[in-house]
């Protein structure tokens, strides 16, 4: 079997309604988009896709297939994904390819081997479960009593824990942290996610407020190109690191925050910024010979197969970002996610299609 055509399809990714916004600083959710779908096929019909719905993605893909990868592509075997998911990196020395872009080809290439054999693809990279819970991973509100309320819902509806996302004000995050725990009481699990909002000083002050407050995991204080920083805040909070989302490297730069001693909860492990399955399966396995966890980043459909597939991952991350919840259809009424039962990977329902991806969005429950 070999790869016969690379092709960009443009779709429309709708924007948030309500829209939502992160930490001081940052910007909030995107208008309409054009987002885009990479879809690769073979000479004996064999054909995967991968979804790029970040602002810009179809100029950016379609430049970077044109330019780059169709020349790579064309002509190889499909089932050769770790030679592949060689040659991108091998790429990306000359070309400093776009995060999100580095798992895209394996993404696609890992559907179009799930549907050639009719099977999911966590069952093809071994499978560990067939459910697991979902915690709440808020966007940024206004005030403290939205937080509170917000948090309410979502423990109604069945979800597991609550991550935070809040101001990246090191005090009002602190006092944040502390209020939400004393209003669900010591047996819900919590998170804090900084956004990458902090220095060192406030990393280490916000810290030991969660340590205080118990919280489950730290994530991205700081941004991750100092893994030395790191080091100096696990030695100087008890809340567990969790850590290396956004850094580039996948497996090769965890592998430095685990040495240095900075992830004492775990990794980040995720399609979208991990280098596809391949680099997130790395990054997992990586973790799990430290005995670490390997957290699966995002609530897309690969990430879900993900879940899934990763012994050493606990939860599923379901974004919040409205103050009037409603639960993401992948989660139950239990808080949990089930395992996908389609071919492959598949395209999320609710985004605009051609009838020609059709065939690949997936099916309702």
């Amino acid at each position: 079997m070999k790869i016969t055509h690379v092709e960009v399809h443009r779709i429309d990714v709708p924007a948030a309604s309500p829209p939502f916004r992160w930490r001081d600083g940052l910007s909030g959710s995107a208008p309409v988009g054009d987002g885009a779908v990479l879809r690769i096929g073979t000479d004996e019909g064999a054909e995967g896709v991968a979804l790029f719905a970040r602002p810009g993605a179809f100029t950016t893909l379609t430049e970077l297939v044109d330019r780059v990868f169709r020349e790579e592509l064309v002509g190889a075997d499909p089932f050769q994904r770790e030679w592949l998911w060689h040659r991108v990196w091998e790429l990306d020395r000359i070309h400093e390819l776009p995060l999100p872009t580095l798992g895209l080809i394996d993404i696609a290439l890992w559907d179009l081997v799930g549907r050639y054999h009719g099977q999911p693809v966590w069952r093809l990279l071994g499978g560990f479960r067939d459910a697991i819970p979902a915690y709440a991973s808020t966007s940024t509100f206004a005030t403290t009593e939205e937080f509170l309320d917000v948090a309410d819902q979502c423990l109604d509806l069945g979800y597991r824990g609550i991550k935070l996302h809040a101001w990246g004000d090191a005090r009002r995050d602190a006092g944040l942290c502390l209020a939400l725990r004393e209003h669900v009481g010591p047996d819900v699990p919590l998170m804090y996610d900084g956004s990458a909002g902090f220095d060192l000083p406030d990393a280490i002050r916000l810290g030991r407020a969660l340590s205080e407050a118990d919280y489950l995991w730290y994530e991205e204080p700081m941004r991750e190109f100092s893994v030395s920083a790191y080091q100096q805040l696990a030695a100087a909070v008890d809340v567990p690191l969790l850590v290396a989302e956004t850094s580039d490297g996948v497996h090769m730069n965890s592998a430095d925050f685990i040495r240095a001693g900075a992830a004492t909860f775990g990794v980040r492990a995720g399609t979208t910024l991990r280098g596809g399955i391949t680099g997130a399966m790395r990054t997992a396995h990586l973790a799990d010979a430290y005995r670490l966890r390997a957290e699966v980043h995002g609530s897309d459909i690969p990430n879900h197969h993900l879940c899934m597939a990763i012994s050493n991952t606990t939860y599923y991350e379901s974004l919040v970002t409205a103050t009037t919840v409603v639960r993401e259809r992948h989660v139950d009424d239990q808080g949990l996610v089930h395992a996908p039962t389609g071919p492959g990977i598949a395209l999320p329902l609710d985004l605009g299609y051609g009838s020609e991806l059709l065939p690949f969005v997936e099916q309702p429950r």
